[in-house]
């Protein structure tokens, strides 16, 4: 049993800043694919001569669909489309003497939060959840103007008493990945909180049972953390949990299928270049430190991301 468990609170936390501010701005780069011209009918070189036998055109193969019977799209034409910005909070709240210089970027105090929730408002941002992102990156569905997707790792209490009010201030939604072993635990959300969550249109995905990095799966792992919090947080909600956030932001290749397998339509991670072959299961978000001003954000998105 991972030894996370007799901590779940110190120990990631920890982890997690160092890694964020190792990398949290890094840019992320996209390649251009061609499709492959198809073959063309084989002609016979004259008429004494047997003539081999004619090929057919090949055919493109058909759009991959998801588990809703949705179709996917390639991994060029989803690379292709501009990001949207996302940001990614952990705990809200005013610093505390005890916590130190590096925790302090990434505690956002309670008035810079709302400072920054203001920022968006008033600069005409409009929030989107990951089904409409979904939808964007696969088909070009239209998106409302200056997109932005906010989301919240880890369940904190802080994030349903203060930072939801705000969000329902402006009539904004976010995106709540659910750390599971910490339901109902002091200082976390509770089952109830959560299902408030989800009924007032927020959504709701997955952040594994007790933050283990996934690059470390073995075993039964993948059950632990990701088909038994996914199972319980379905329960929890009444409806399909299909987005997941990568604890750290770490992913390696051999985990998107694993994903796949389990129900999960797009992965979150935090600065790293999107895989070339599955950016969907590696969608970028930037973590906000809570020493930014609104119009740092929103310089910062823009030069992230290069959404207009």
């Amino acid at each position: 049993m991972n030894t996370l468990l007799l901590n779940p609170v110190a120990k990631f936390r920890t982890l997690t800043l160092v890694i964020a501010a190792a990398g949290i701005m890094q840019a992320c780069n996209s390649t251009d694919a061609k499709p492959a011209d198809a073959s063309k009918p084989a002609v016979a070189a004259d008429s004494a001569a047997p003539a081999p036998v004619a090929k057919s055109a090949a055919k493109p193969a058909a759009p991959a669909t998801d588990i809703n019977g949705i179709k996917v799209a390639d991994a060029a034409s989803v690379l292709a489309k501009p990001e949207v910005p996302i940001l990614c909070y952990h705990q809200v709240r005013d610093w505390k003497p005890t916590d130190s210089k590096s925790a302090r970027d990434y505690i956002v105090p309670e008035e810079s939060f709302r400072a920054q929730m203001k920022m968006l408002a008033d600069s005409g941002y409009h929030t989107i959840l990951p089904d409409q992102l979904y939808a964007y990156l696969n088909t070009g569905a239209a998106l409302p103007s200056k997109p932005v997707i906010i989301t919240f790792d880890d369940t904190d209490l802080d994030q349903f008493t203060f930072a939801k009010p705000l969000l329902d201030k402006y009539n904004f939604k976010g995106v709540f990945f659910i750390m599971t072993v910490s339901l109902g635990r002091p200082r976390y959300m509770s089952k109830e909180q959560v299902r408030t969550l989800s009924d007032e249109g927020h959504a709701i995905g997955s952040h594994t049972w007790d933050h283990h990095n996934v690059k470390k799966y073995q075993g039964d792992d993948w059950k632990i953390q990701i088909e038994k919090p996914s199972k319980q947080l379905e329960e929890i909600t009444g409806k399909r949990i299909q987005y997941f956030a990568y604890p750290f932001g770490l992913w390696n290749p051999q985990a998107i299928p694993e994903l796949k397998k389990r129900g999960m339509v797009a992965a979150f991670q935090l600065y790293a270049p999107r895989d070339q072959q599955d950016p969907l299961y590696t969608i970028r978000r930037i973590i906000v430190p809570g020493t930014w001003s609104g119009a740092t954000l929103d310089a910062r998105m823009k030069s992230s991301f290069g959404f207009k």
